[in-house]
């Protein structure tokens, strides 16, 4: 193997250029040439390309984001389209591509390497943090703490006017974001899809603190519940129990800013763990951290697996909220 590339593809999110630097200098440290394709598999289909080395990549390792940009394609989910990607890449010389990104960006992998014999590797990235196979994942640990300093920030106004906040964070279908930062902020109620809301336990919760003298409370919920979203569901318990509530939407903040400390160590060890496979001859595959051990899947791990949520943190969330 000769010539590797590296594209990010899907949602953006802080450590993927920690993880786009680690790619280059394994691969320029073993000899290689490298690639980066810009705009995920849109620019892949266009041939949208970069030569990089190791000076290409200094001092990116502490910005969110991803300096060969990304994107969704609807394009190259069919036929069409993965053929044309996968005439690009024989053009290029390419031997190998490591895609970094979540579930969808996987199945794009899965279907270049299976039906277009391009061999492929993916890196988990996704703030979301619902791919199996790794405890965490790229960007998740970053996107915890900036919700986590938004509920510190709004309980201290929740506090000064004794009010109650509802904050709504991102995840998709899965609660990790919301679990997590929950947890760590002292929440009183935390909505998440993995446990059916209940909604009027929720509105004896806040009557019960407001018995017991509590004049300020902090919900968080992840956008996935399926009791709505944290506009309805603050009508919702308003109607209940005629409680003002303030609804916060903390969206894509979540996904920008630098990266955490264990964020860039996980994309530094997981990037350079993808070369590796390549130079190894591995292919079809994705790397994962598994009780802080780098593990090897097959991509469609990524979504065939069961990802579970810790729910022991949900009970202990409620223990600390009494």
């Amino acid at each position: 193997m000769e010539k590797i590339a590296v594209l990010t593809s899907g949602g953006d999110c802080p450590g993927m250029n920690a993880g786009i630097r680690a790619v280059v200098r394994k691969a320029c440290h073993q000899g290689l040439k490298v690639v980066g394709i810009r705009r995920g598999f849109e620019g892949l289909m266009e041939r949208d390309v970069v030569s990089m080395d190791s000076s290409s990549v200094s001092g990116i390792i502490h910005q969110g984001g991803t300096v060969l940009k990304t994107a969704r394609s609807s394009f190259f989910k069919t036929g069409e389209g993965q053929k044309i990607a996968s005439e690009a890449i024989k053009e290029l010389g390419i031997e190998g591509l490591v895609v970094m990104g979540g579930e969808g960006s996987f199945r794009g992998a899965y279907a270049l390497d299976k039906d277009w014999n391009i061999p492929c590797v993916g890196v988990p990235a996704t703030i979301d943090n619902d791919i199996a196979g790794s405890d965490l994942t790229i960007g998740f640990m970053s996107a915890v703490n900036v919700a986590l300093e938004g509920i510190d920030r709004i309980r201290d106004t929740a506090t000064a006017f004794d009010r109650l906040f509802l904050i709504e964070v991102m995840g998709r279908t899965s609660g990790f974001i919301a679990l997590w930062a929950g947890l760590a902020g002292g929440v009183e109620v935390i909505l998440i899809p993995e446990i059916k809301t209940d909604l009027n336990e929720v509105c004896r919760k806040l009557k019960e603190g407001r018995r017991r003298g509590k004049t300020s409370s902090i919900m968080v919920v992840a956008e996935g519940d399926e009791a709505g979203g944290a506009f309805e569901i603050g009508e919702k318990i308003r109607e209940k129990i005629g409680y003002e509530i303030r609804v916060v939407v903390l969206g894509h903040l979540q996904r920008g800013g630098s990266p955490t400390a264990l964020d860039r160590i996980l994309a530094t060890r997981l990037g350079s763990a993808a070369v590796g496979l390549l130079i190894k001859g591995e292919r079809g595959k994705m790397v994962g951290m598994v009780s802080n051990q780098i593990k090897v899947f097959p991509l469609e791990y990524a979504w065939k697996g069961e990802k579970k949520i810790d729910l022991s943190f949900y009970d202990l969330s409620q223990v600390m909220a009494t």
